[in-house]
């Protein structure tokens, strides 16, 4: 059974049974998803212009600290509980109440809840889509798409060590190091492997950099040597944050669906103009009696 599925019950009214179609209400599914997608967008720009962010193009943000990376990633469980909250409490607030005349408490609540799970489910579907979608753009309009040969998924990633290891003194004008460029990134790229760099490929990296920037063997092998160390370090880190960041997107994917389940319980009980129930606010007796409430 799917959510477009038809939801059917027999109401007694007036002795007669009469069938009252429920379904889900899609412009309130679409008001929510919108609300928390523009919602979420806000969040995480003022996020990024704050510095809570643990992926970026600059190779020394590749050494922020794993208090800074965890930070980042409870931003984003935060950042989701206030967007699905809101597009929850959207998507509840304007669904139309149930067309039955004796309409039962647990099963309004259980109807706005899915609303706000389905606008839930929506947000996420889209902006899955946008990123597919912004990722294929960026790797169609790379320049390291130009030849199989000068491709290395290490360039983006080992980029600094890259201009390090073939940083020359005086080099020849218009010298082309995209080929050579690309094979030491993929030597480097076994440096984070139980194994580590062969000897073999240590040897020719050896060779590679001095006949390209003129070293010495002795200055050449130091160079290979710090840089194989330093790209061990630099893709470790890489490694860490994309961990953190797959846990934190996981989390406040799975948190965002709950809150925006409360929530749109929260805005179809507001819109009925009823007190919370027990299960979200324990002082609706107060609301209800208010000289319920204990004298101090």
């Amino acid at each position: 059974m799917t959510v477009e599925t038809l939801m059917r019950e027999e109401v007694m009214e007036g002795g007669l049974a009469i069938d009252a179609p429920r379904a889900i209400q899609w412009s309130s599914v679409f008001a929510g998803a919108l609300a928390a997608g523009a919602m979420s967008f806000i969040l995480l720009g003022f996020g990024v212009a704050i510095g809570l962010g643990v992926s970026s193009a600059s190779p020394s943000w590749r050494d922020a600290s794993a208090a800074l990376a965890l930070l980042s990633g409870l931003y984003l469980i935060i950042q989701a509980i206030i967007s699905f909250g809101f597009g929850g409490y959207v998507a509840g607030r304007t669904t139309q109440p149930a067309p039955t005349p004796a309409k039962i408490e647990d099963d309004g609540e259980r109807r706005d809840g899915l609303h706000g799970l389905t606008a839930w489910a929506l947000a996420v579907l889209l902006g899955a889509a946008l990123l597919a979608l912004l990722g294929a753009a960026a790797i169609d309009r790379s320049p390291m798409r130009s030849s199989a040969s000068n491709t290395s998924a290490a360039e983006p990633l080992l980029s600094y060590e890259l201009d390090k290891l073939f940083r020359a003194p005086r080099r020849a004008p218009n010298t082309d190091l995209r080929e050579a460029r690309a094979e030491a990134g993929r030597i480097l790229m076994t440096s984070s492997s139980h194994s580590g760099v062969s000897t073999d490929d240590r040897a020719y990296l050896v060779q590679q950099v001095a006949a390209v920037t003129g070293l010495a063997a002795p200055d050449a092998e130091r160079r290979v040597d710090t840089l194989i160390a330093e790209s061990k370090t630099a893709i470790n880190r890489a490694r860490r944050n994309s961990i953190i960041v797959a846990f934190s997107v996981a989390a406040a994917t799975l948190v965002g669906a709950a809150v925006a389940w409360a929530a749109a319980v929260a805005g179809g009980r507001h819109r009925d103009g009823e007190p919370l129930p027990n299960w979200m606010a324990s002082s609706n007796r107060f609301h209800r009696n208010p000289r319920a409430m204990p004298v101090p």
